[in-house]
């Protein structure tokens, strides 16, 4: 008998391997906003069902010390389109949000102003859809953008299609159709916006043809105003009446009171629905057969939202939330799926941020790197690839402003297992050795002196290097309408929440009157 020629065994072999295809890989991008690190089955939570998320996590290489580049949107969406930090490119905190003497007209007598910030994402930066469109790839962006007014829209900076992206925040018209959204079109009342995104992140798929893509769906969920349907707030509030209810699920942090349990039966409703919206995009890869050529990255542009807004979630045992400086405002999920790396949920420790995806993305597009733009990313690909170990390098954080979350206007240098708080309002450190302590309870500054002292210069002079902006004193503050403000939120706001709390999660609940499908078994 003949034996088969060498060229016969190796095509064979090529056929059946999961080795990188010749092509350039497909990119899809999916990133939830004000999504918690433990907001997943994933990651620990018992009361969120996230089946398709898990899933996807389960293939994926998994960076379980994943970072947004800020505790708030904007700043950390800016940081993944430019692959620099905050103070570098100057989107510090969420666009449209007060500063310097206007912020007095939020009543909250701070002790000081907040800094201005850059408004829009600068068109001297080459985002990373521009580098990728420079290189042959169709691009397209759904969902929530807010980098900018009109004139700086997706289609600004390297998209070839925008659906639903503007300067919102939010969701105007809620997560049911009519969306009052200027960028997409209502078709039916009562669809899910969720929903509606992925559905048109598919049919842009389906049309793209042969052309390499860079499919960006940013999801306006789970962002308040908080909404679900009448079924999936029903399965939810079942859920958590049935277990023993704790009879507080609030707490006092140094401002603002925050989430200690999660059993919102709204929140997790919200959460099923996009996690339902993903499962759909995730099968349409491989429906289209496109699934074995295209890297699929999945992360949050911040914390969960554990204080002010909606205070959906808990992200304990991490401490903080949105708006906050501690791990809880920052860490993500974060996880990279190269289907021919066969990662199936490999995990590493080496923390990474927002900034890292935009020198990681050229990397696997083979595109040569844009080293003047994207200084502060690196390439997670020989981490992913060959498991190597990276060089240790400072992290660093820059939020001179105050939240509507409790937070303080601070920065944070991050080197090794240390953590350094600079915090402006009394310029006092926190000092964290984030190996023993990951939830941030013991502030180590008297012990290690020296350390403190040692990072805290190394973030003042990496400030001054990329010319960040600062808070000013105020010289009009007032302690003692600070101090009644603070009762005021001890003694009305806590309370008020506990109450909605249970107003949830009770039989007789009843959603807003322009809530939209909430009676319905579609979404």
């Amino acid at each position: 008998m003949k034996k088969p020629s060498l060229y016969f065994i190796l095509l064979i072999v090529s056929f059946f391997s999961c080795e990188k295809p010749e092509t350039k890989p497909n990119i899809l991008f999916i990133l939830v906003d004000d999504f918690g690190v433990k907001d997943l089955g994933f990651s620990g939570s018992e009361f969120y069902e996230t089946p398709h998320i898990d899933q996807l996590a389960s293939q994926s290489f998994v960076f379980t010390q994943g970072y947004a580049n800020s505790r708030v949107c904007s700043p950390s969406r800016a940081s993944i389109m430019t692959g620099k930090f905050t103070a570098r490119h100057g989107i510090t905190d969420w666009i449209g949000e007060k500063f310097g003497e206007d912020w007095r007209e939020m009543q909250r007598h701070d002790k000081l102003l907040p800094a201005n910030y850059v408004h829009s994402l600068s068109k001297d930066d080459t985002t990373i859809a521009e580098a990728l469109k420079r290189n042959g790839y169709r691009t397209f962006f759904a969902g929530k953008w807010h980098l900018g007014s009109e004139g700086s829209y997706p289609e600004d900076h390297g998209f070839d299609i925008n659906v639903a992206g503007w300067e919102s925040g939010s969701p105007t018209g809620g997560y049911f159709s009519p969306f009052k959204n200027p960028k997409l079109e209502n078709k039916v009342n009562g669809e899910n916006l969720s929903m509606r995104l992925a559905n048109e992140t598919v049919h842009f798929m389906k049309q793209n043809g042969n052309q390499p893509f860079f499919a960006f769906l940013s999801f306006y969920a789970v962002h308040g105003p908080i909404q679900t349907t009448q079924d999936k707030w029903g399965k939810y509030q079942t859920k958590a009446n049935a277990k023993e209810l704790q009879e507080k699920g609030f707490k006092m942090e140094r401002k603002l009171p925050i989430r200690q349990v999660q059993d919102n039966p709204v929140y997790g409703g919200l959460v099923e629905s996009m996690d339902d919206a993903v499962g759909v995009v995730l099968q349409a890869l491989k429906d289209l057969n496109l699934d074995k050529n295209t890297i699929v990255v999945f992360t949050s542009d911040n914390g969960g939202v554990s204080s002010g807004d909606s205070y959906s979630t808990s992200n304990l045992p991490f401490r903080g939330g949105k708006g906050y400086q501690w791990e809880g405002g920052i860490r993500e999920p974060y996880f990279i799926y190269v289907p021919w790396e066969n990662s199936n949920g490999k995990q590493s420790e080496y923390p990474v941020t927002g900034a890292d995806f935009y020198p990681t993305i050229l990397d696997y597009a083979t595109i040569t790197p844009l080293d003047n733009q994207h200084p502060d990313g690196v390439s997670l690909r020989p981490i992913i690839d060959k498991d190597e170990k990276l060089q240790e390098r400072p992290l660093y954080w820059h939020y001179p402003h105050y939240g509507n979350q409790g937070g303080d206007p601070s920065s944070i240098i991050r080197l090794g297992k240390w953590k350094l708080i600079h915090y402006y309002e009394e310029e006092h450190n926190e000092l964290y050795n984030l190996k023993t302590d990951p939830y941030e309870q013991t502030n180590l500054v008297d012990k290690y002196p020296e350390i403190a002292e040692k990072l805290d210069s190394q973030l003042m002079s990496w400030l001054k290097d990329v010319n960040a902006k600062y808070p000013e004193k105020d010289e009009a503050f007032d302690a003692e309408k600070r101090k009644e403000y603070d009762q005021k939120i001890r003694n009305e706001l806590l309370p008020k929440l506990e109450k909605q709390r249970l107003e949830m999660l009770s039989e007789d609940f009843k959603p807003n009157a322009d809530w939209w499908g909430s009676q319905s078994t579609k979404d």
